[in-house]
């Protein structure tokens, strides 16, 4: 993407004249066509010349083909084999499922190697590249763009989405791998840029994500997610990165938000992104059952933390100007990390600056909201916010505008308990005031911080309304090109791409 194609007819034309002879060359040393027996599988998609002659073509004692497009690849690909995706423009949806796992996808330029869903209308919203319900699918160096739902609110929308069984309630398959990924979206109507949900045990790394009406990032409906995200970059989002009821061993690090509405928002969820609640806490807690309707209780500030936000970049999370469905819109704005409704999370060692209205926000949450018959009151109960650096933070001082505010006791509860921060800057302020006093980490127990009471809510329920009344959306202009894998032929079994 954003190269200019002037003189490059040419050089693809020298490319594909050159390994067409590589592969003849290859023909006429083994002398064969035939498929090796155990040997590795390479599908090739490219858009030149396809080789002449019976396929597999074998290239040191692996089998490769070549395919006009990525879903025939994959649809021919069996467990262990690559997709090799050659630089161009690929309009196409990408549906990875069994019996194709274990597979990797890989794209031979992440700038150069496009899924492109401009101009596709599909009346159930579309899709990039999704993975159903399989285990282990590497998607690496590529870039995804403009796959958008079928309204505001719609399916569709996803731009690269491990499915692990949405809507099931159930963690299913294992394995979500992706690295060196772009995912972008110029429109009104793209949902989520890098998405996985009911799934466990994966991965990102080196990923890019602009564009979203709801979050750039987002990992849901796991409660033990095995999970780690580094090094991402997400930037105008409505969210940059999002997670229900998402826990267990997770760890976001050494990643930037800035230029979202909001920056980094996991939460409990009812019902959506089932079960829940979000609980960050080492302790396995039990998911909630209607019935039981039993929540999570967090006795101690003194609990190990497996869900954590740390050594990360939030900044500037401050743009109402971005698209936003209604609920990506629903949170309040201007917070660099807000924890609604979560559990048992460690927030510790970011630079925090820049927010308008918050740099750090937790709060009871009850949801769905305004309260009804199956609202859950999930509670703020059992975080730690540590070691950050905050810088103007708050700056619209707005009547609860700061570095950190702890809210509970809002809706008649008395249990947002066991919260604490510790060893923070704060040089524009807390609540409650004596944040690092009374609920600091030094104390074995923590009480409610009900100062704000109906205030509280008020203030929330401001930031809310600011947020679902955006007075100028506008959509959000293709990135820069991002960091290609230093080397595409990492761990690839020898083929024409990678002798």
């Amino acid at each position: 993407m954003w190269f200019r194609d002037h003189g490059r007819a040419a050089v693809r034309a020298r490319k594909s004249a050159a390994r067409i002879a590589l592969v003849a060359v290859v023909l006429l040393a083994f002398g064969v066509a035939a498929s090796t027996a155990g040997a590795t599988g390479i599908r090739i998609v490219t858009q030149g010349t396809i080789p002449s002659g019976h396929q597999p073509f074998i290239y040191s004692h692996n089998d490769v083909w070549y395919y006009p497009t990525i879903q025939e690849a994959i649809n021919a690909s069996h467990p262990g084999d690559w997709v090799l995706i050659e630089p161009g423009t690929y309009k196409e949806e990408v549906k990875v499922a069994r019996p194709h796992s274990r597979i990797w996808i890989r794209g031979m330029d992440r700038n150069g190697v496009i899924v492109d869903g401009t101009g596709i209308n599909n009346p159930a919203g579309a899709n990039g590249i999704e993975v159903y319900k399989d285990n282990n699918v590497y998607i690496e160096n590529l870039t995804v763009r403009n796959f958008e739902r079928a309204s505001l609110n719609g399916p569709g929308g996803n731009e690269i989405w491990w499915n692990g069984g949405e809507g099931s309630g159930r963690v299913g398959p294992h394995g979500w791998w992706g690295k060196y990924l772009t995912a972008y979206d110029t429109g009104l109507d793209g949902g989520y840029g890098i998405f996985t949900n009911n799934e466990s045990e994966g991965e990102w790394e080196n990923i890019y994500a602009s564009g979203f009406n709801d979050s750039g990032i987002y990992l849901g409906a796991c409660a033990e997610c095995d999970a780690r995200i580094n090094k991402a970059t997400m930037e105008y989002n409505a969210l940059g990165y999002s997670g229900s009821n998402s826990g267990g061993n997770l760890i976001i690090e050494n990643s930037i938000f800035n230029h979202n509405t909001a920056g980094i928002a996991p939460n409990s969820e009812n019902p959506g992104d089932g079960p829940p609640p979000q609980n960050g806490a080492c302790e396995h807690i039990p998911p909630y059952k209607p019935h039981h309707k039993v929540l999570p209780e967090i006795k101690t500030t003194e609990i190990a933390h497996c869900t954590i936000f740390r050594y990360n970049k939030v900044e500037e999370n401050n743009d109402l100007s971005l698209p936003a469905n209604s609920s990506a819109a629903a949170a309040p704005w201007g917070v660099g990390i807000e924890l609604p409704g979560v559990y048992g999370d460690l927030v510790e060692h970011n630079e925090i600056k820049n927010n308008p209205t918050n740099g750090v926000l937790g709060f009871e949450y009850p949801n769905p909201f305004p309260p009804q018959e199956d609202t859950i009151y999930f509670q703020f109960q059992g975080n730690k916010v540590a070691n950050n650096t905050f810088s103007n933070n708050g700056y619209l001082h707005k009547a609860y505008s700061n570095d950190i505010g702890f809210f509970g006791g809002l809706f008649g509860s008395q249990t947002s308990v066991n919260d604490c921060a510790s060893g923070n800057t704060l040089p524009d302020g807390t609540f409650p005031e004596n944040l690092e006093g009374t609920w600091g980490c030094q104390n074995s127990t923590t009480p409610n911080p009900d100062e704000a009471g109906f205030s509280g809510v008020e203030y929330l329920l401001e930031l809310q309304a600011e947020s679902e009344n955006r007075p100028n959306i506008e959509p959000v202009a293709a990135p820069p090109a991002q960091p290609t894998m230093p080397n595409k032929c990492e761990n690839v079994p020898a083929n024409p791409l990678c002798p």
